[in-house]
């Protein structure tokens, strides 16, 4: 890419408000790799809980609100496939349904340029090796929105192959849903528990130290689950090892 590119974080609200280490984290790659990063501070919630659980006319402010906010910059990442996706795919038919196609038609603009961060460094900026390290035994978990909707394929474990000092080892049944799934776990809670379960049994079969994924969500809720049965796994956002080298351990970035 020509230049120094000019990147808008897209923070989300999950990163914000419970994880903010993942946020600073991103900023630490991208930095690292040239980017100019710049966080607008107008940012809201991207609507995505607003539009899955029925309120899809609340949820046109907040469309508008991000189109406003964020595309005039190159370039929009997230350190997750579940808001990208939204904006990808949710964003322009809210605002058709509406009866707004000159938003809708800036909403598809900007969804162009709006990406999951493994999808942003080996797609746009062609790096797989951002310069990492991470001595630790680590199984990946794709989640469903990056693996379903955006499809990013195996993006994040060439990132995570390449990085100095890891040892990747394959998650049984990966494809599987954790069981998250935003008010999925509240309004389905026996059967988003009985998804955690086989997905945690899988995290613990390969014998890692640390289950990473691209989403804090689905992180919350495998970590939160690992800590209650004390199995001394950790969970750890791709971003924050991304952002971990030998001067800087991970959750310090």
């Amino acid at each position: 890419m020509a230049g120094r590119p000019r990147v808008a974080l897209l923070v989300t609200c999950l990163a914000d408000t419970l994880f903010p280490d993942v946020g600073k984290a991103s900023v630490a790659v991208l930095e690292r790799l040239g980017c100019e990063v710049v966080f607008p501070a107008a940012q809201t919630c991207c609507g995505q809980a607003h539009i899955n659980t029925g309120y899809q006319r609340d949820a046109l402010p907040l469309v508008r609100g991000f189109v406003e906010t964020f595309e005039g910059f190159d370039a929009v990442v997230a350190p997750s496939g579940s808001c990208v996706g939204s904006v990808r795919h949710q964003h322009a038919i809210v605002a058709r349904r509406f009866g707004d196609e000159a938003l809708a038609q800036r909403a598809e603009g900007l969804a162009a340029r709006t990406y999951e961060l493994s999808e942003y460094l080996v797609d746009v900026l062609g790096v797989t090796d951002v310069g990492a390290s991470y001595p630790h035994t680590v199984t990946y978990h794709p989640t469903c929105h990056s693996l379903r909707m955006l499809g990013v394929g195996d993006k994040p474990l060439a990132l995570l192959r390449a990085v100095h000092g890891l040892q990747l080892v394959e998650l049984p049944a990966a494809e599987e849903c954790c069981g998250f799934g935003g008010t999925f776990a509240v309004k389905n809670a026996d059967t988003s528990t009985a998804m955690l379960a086989d997905k945690m049994s899988a995290v613990l079969t390969t014998g890692a130290e640390v289950c990473a994924a691209s989403d804090s969500s689905c992180l919350m809720h495998i970590g939160g689950g690992l800590s209650r049965l004390k199995t001394g796994v950790r969970t750890v956002h791709l971003a924050e090892i991304l952002a971990s080298t030998d001067d800087v351990p991970a959750g310090v970035a």
